[in-house]
């Protein structure tokens, strides 16, 4: 799963209304693999991340590559797109466990596909 992804997960599970994004990560395998970089397409999701949310994660992952605020000049910033590529598309979780910090509910990771399926008594 790459971090382009979990920006855009929550918590969903019934009950569940505070603190349920972003999820935390535990006991992670985490793995980089190199890809292309589109610094059109990176430009153009600028304004879809939950820049904060994605700070947080890639620090508490050991990536700390990230400015703590957005750079004014972000999409023409080539050295910036570049570190945001690597953290986004290329930074993957292989395995582990997405945790919300609002009720404690757990969604697994398997060779890097999130299960945010609910059973029905979560739903």
């Amino acid at each position: 799963m790459r971090l382009i992804t979990h920006n855009m997960l929550q918590c969903h599970a019934k009950g569940c209304t505070n603190d349920n994004y972003p999820l935390r990560f535990e006991d992670v395998e985490m793995e980089v693999e190199e890809v292309d970089i589109n610094p059109e397409f990176l430009a153009n999701f600028l304004p879809k991340l939950d820049w904060n949310a994605l700070v947080k994660t890639a620090v508490q992952l050991g990536v700390n590559d990230l400015p703590e605020t957005l750079p004014e000049n972000a999409a023409e910033d080539e050295a910036f797109l570049q570190k945001l590529h690597t953290v986004l598309m290329e930074t993957r979780i292989q395995e582990g466990r997405m945790v919300c910090n609002g009720c404690g509910h757990i969604y697994r990771i398997k060779n890097g596909i999130p299960n945010m399926l609910l059973a029905e008594h979560e739903i």
